[in-house]
């Protein structure tokens, strides 16, 4: 009786460890991403944080995500937790392009890769090893797409700009970020190549946001009113700030038969839901699609087959493979690491199709 009921620990305590053995291993087959997000309270990153949270739920992964509200020293302390608890693959937009290579090298350390995503990371970051990544649009396509919207107005409205003069209230992103340096100069560089004479009548930062854009714009009414005729934003949220202001100071003549109620067109960039709108009720003229649920898709996409299969290298992830042909924008410049990048398009979002956004 006594060898049967030793014989019956035995076989408790063995089947025990076999059971803690397979919740082990069941854990260990976890997919885990991290995702070092820089800035949450910015609409387009908010939207694009959103639809990495849906495709972790959809196919079973541990996504850990994180908000670095702005902060270089905070996103770079995030990544040490993430690494400390076993993470290896990332999806990343990063707070700022100068840290990217250092973060590939604390990654490749510990034999994982990353797929940084809208603000590009540098080349050398890349250069770090064949699993990182950069999924994100090309800023200058954005400013030049902006070029073309405007092209298009004041050719269908040629006395609004007589002998294609340009005069613009033009509100920047965080200055040194790569979009606010890229989409200005895809868009004065496309005008000048149209022929316009570009004219910055007032130029500054309103760092991405609304509240900043609608004092600027204030204040620059108060001294410039008469003196333009067109309002240029590097995204939807400062031009939906600029159309408040315009809105709060008058500048509105009630006759959308150009596109807009307002006396000058205002143009932004992301095709936000507030974006589309406000175009909807013929105020913002027009926007540039940077497509967030896109973005995010490839990017989760490459840290997934990398999580997955060990490497992401050649796959298509959301339907685009990698670039062959460099263009004139970093990363995607350098022929060493193009076919590590997955260029998103931008699109150019109009009175003609703003509705099949929404």
């Amino acid at each position: 009786m006594k060898k049967s009921v030793a014989i019956l620990l035995v076989l408790a305590l063995v089947c025990t460890g076999l059971f803690a053995q397979g919740g082990k291993e069941a854990a260990d087959d976890t997919v885990k991403i991290g995702a070092l997000i820089r800035n949450l309270n910015e609409q387009f990153v908010k939207d694009y944080a959103d639809n990495l949270r849906k495709l972790a739920e959809e196919n079973g992964v541990e996504l850990n995500l994180q908000d670095a509200q702005g902060d270089v020293a905070r996103q770079l302390d995030q990544l040490n937790t993430l690494i400390t608890q076993g993470y290896k693959y990332f999806v990343i937009i990063p707070q700022d392009t100068s840290v990217t290579e250092q973060m590939a090298q604390q990654i490749h350390a510990v034999g994982g890769g990353a797929a940084f995503s809208n603000i590009q990371p540098s080349v050398d970051a890349l250069k770090v090893g064949k699993d990182f990544y950069l999924a994100s649009s090309p800023e200058l396509v954005a400013g030049q797409y902006q070029a073309q919207i405007v092209d298009d107005y004041f050719t269908k409205y040629p006395d609004k700009a007589p002998g294609k003069e340009l005069n613009i209230l033009y509100l920047q992103g965080q200055l040194g970020h790569p979009a606010q340096i890229s989409r200005e100069a895809g868009f004065v560089d496309t005008l000048e190549s149209l022929g316009y004479t570009v004219n910055f009548v007032a130029k500054d930062t309103a760092d991405w946001t609304p509240d900043k854009a609608q004092e600027k714009m204030d204040t620059w009414i108060a001294a410039h009113r008469g003196k333009f005729n067109l309002v240029v934003a590097q995204n939807d949220g400062m031009a939906l700030g600029a159309v408040e202001s315009l809105v709060t100071n008058g500048l509105v003549d009630n006759d959308a038969s150009d596109g807009t109620i307002l006396s000058f067109p205002v143009l932004g960039i992301d095709a936000t839901a507030d974006a589309l709108n406000s175009m909807d009720q013929d105020k913002l003229y027009a926007t540039v699609l940077q497509d967030s649920v896109g973005q995010s898709s490839t990017a989760f996409e490459l840290a997934y087959a990398m999580a997955t299969k060990g490497t992401a290298q050649g796959i298509t992830a959301w339907g685009i493979e990698p670039a062959k042909e460099v263009i004139s924008e970093a990363p995607a410049n350098d022929p060493a690491v193009i076919s590590q990048c997955y260029l998103v398009p931008f699109k150019p979002i109009t009175k003609e199709n703003y509705k099949d956004l929404m």
